[in-house]
């Protein structure tokens, strides 16, 4: 899974892949950390899907787009349109459910 380092990279990401799926988080957000390990599993399950994290406190013009106001944030793409999000954490079931919108 790629971890975003600037607008730029995102924005060519979501412009280059059909289907991505975007884990906003911070490195001090322990629902994050509880919820990064089940994005990174359901990422090697779902090769078709462009998995990608996007620090809010290094890219909060990132977060600010979307209003992201909480995290983690999960978010799927799909033809470059947000196609279903999430706040908080998920159980794996509920995030393969929003991964599968961004197909």
């Amino acid at each position: 899974m790629n971890i975003i380092k600037n607008t730029a990279e995102y924005d060519e990401t979501l412009k280059n892949n059909k289907s991505v799926f975007v884990d906003f988080y911070a490195d001090w957000c322990g629902p994050c950390k509880m919820l990064g390990p089940v994005v990174e599993q359901l990422a090697g399950e779902n090769s078709d899907v462009t998995f990608i994290k996007v620090n809010v406190d290094d890219n909060p013009e990132v977060a600010e787009r979307y209003g992201i106001m909480s995290i983690p944030t999960l978010i799927a793409f799909k033809n470059g349109e947000v196609a279903g999000s999430s706040v908080g954490f998920q159980p794996k079931e509920a995030v393969q459910e929003l991964i599968n919108k961004a197909k």
